[in-house]
């Protein structure tokens, strides 16, 4: 047996890379991911996304597909998504 665990698939960049991100409901909010989202691809194609709002309406998911460029690139998106303060989770 071997001690080496595998390692996880190397993403190639530039690729077309999904995102989900959950985010409190509010007047603004998507608007303002969006905002973000488009700082680090200025081509994301907003009729892409899909937002669903939460059972009890305090939260929505937006799903769309940007862009990646390299793992510094998503790292960052990451970062400031979540200094949005509206920003919970992003997958």
């Amino acid at each position: 047996m071997s001690d080496k665990t595998p390692e996880a698939p190397k993403i190639e960049f530039p690729c077309q890379y999904p995102i989900k991100i959950i985010c409190s409901a509010g007047d603004g909010v998507v608007e303002q991911v969006l905002a973000v989202v488009r700082r680090h691809d200025a081509a994301l194609d907003a009729d892409q996304l899909v937002v669903q709002d939460s059972k009890n309406g305090r939260f929505q998911s937006l799903r769309l597909v940007m862009t990646a460029t390299g793992e510094q690139q998503l790292q960052q998106l990451h970062t400031d998504l979540k200094a949005t303060g509206h920003v919970h989770m992003v997958l």
